[in-house]
This record gives C-alpha cells, sequence and structure tokens, in this order.
C-alpha cells in the first residue's frame, strides 16, 4: 500500500531526537538549539537522506564531523580516543561508518507518525566520503529544519541539522 505523497512530512521536536539518540546510543544525550549550518568543503559532516515511497526525498539528516565520530563510536561501544582519531583524520570509516549508517536508519522513525508521509532511508555518506552536490545543496534549505548542538555524554559535543525537503 502506497503512502500519500501529498502528506507533509513530520519534524521532529528536539525531544524526540534526544531520546531516540539516548536509548540508541546508551548514553546520556543533551540538545540545544543551534545555528543553522549547511555542509562545505570546509565545514565536513555525514549526510543520510530520506525518501518516501515514489523515491522523492522529503527530508536529510547532516551530522558535523564530531558528532558522526561521537555517535558511530557510542554506537560501537568504540572509546572517546577513536572517535577523536577520526575527527583528526576527517575521515569516518570502518566500523564508526557502519554504525553511523545504523544511527541514520534508526533515526528514519522520527520522521514517521500517523498522519505524515512514511519515509525511509535512501542514502548516506559519512563524512571523508565524497557528497553529492544536491545532498550538500539540501542542508543549506530554510524553513522547516531543526539545528542542534548535541552532547553526548563521555564523548563530547557536535552539531545535528534535519532538514524536511
Amino acid at each position: 500500500m502506497a503512502t500519500d505523497t501529498t502528506a507533509p512530512s513530520h519534524l521532529p521536536a528536539p525531544k524526540e531526537v534526544r531520546d531516540l539518540l539516548g536509548d540508541l546510543l546508551d548514553k546520556e544525550v543533551a540538545l540545544r538549539p543551534g545555528p543553522p549550518f549547511g555542509v562545505s568543503p570546509f565545514y565536513p559532516a555525514s549526510i543520510a537522506s530520506y525518501v518516501d515511497d515514489s523515491l522523492v526525498v522529503r527530508a536529510v539528516v547532516a551530522m558535523d564531523l564530531p558528532l558522526s565520530a561521537y555517535a558511530g563510536a557510542a554506537l560501537a561501544l568504540v572509546p572517546k580516543t577513536g572517535a577523536d582519531a577520526a575527527i583528526e583524520q576527517g575521515l569516518i570509516d570502518g566500523s564508526l561508518a557502519e554504525s553511523l549508517r545504523e544511527v541514520f536508519n534508526i533515526v528514519a522513525s522520527l520522521f514517521n507518525g500517523p498522519s505524515s508521509a512514511h519515509l525511509r532511508l535512501y542514502s548516506a555518506a559519512t563524512s571523508g566520503e565524497p557528497l553529492s552536490a544536491d545532498l550538500r545543496a539540501r542542508t543549506q534549505i530554510l524553513g522547516r529544519r531543526d539545528d542542534l548542538v548535541v552532547d553526548v555524554a563521555g564523548y563530547g559535543t557536535g552539531r545535528l541539522a534535519i532538514v524536511l525537503c
């Protein structure tokens, strides 16, 4: 059964984001509003795109390099030193990349409400991988978006952008 492609996408509330990340990473997660950030060659990030049943991109989620490393490390039970090394290299790969992709996959549940379009993870590119210009541009859309500063207890702080397209 196909979903209604005219149904609006759900922009998750910060509490929903905090609860999901805290439960998933099994860590205390604190967040606060942050300034909008757009991914650029000077501000690397990991980006996931989410599509409806018609394969129309309806949302993107971007995590800056530090949050990408901390979220991936926390899920994979990699010590903070492993996340710090990835940040220093500017590259999320190996078990951190695999874990981060799983975080992005589970984040899809934040978009799915009873009266909203059903979204699923379509693609995920981790920091250090080539990003399409389209994905990068989608992180710069203003309007229905949430920009948050996220602190993962025991790891560190990074930025998260949730953008409805």
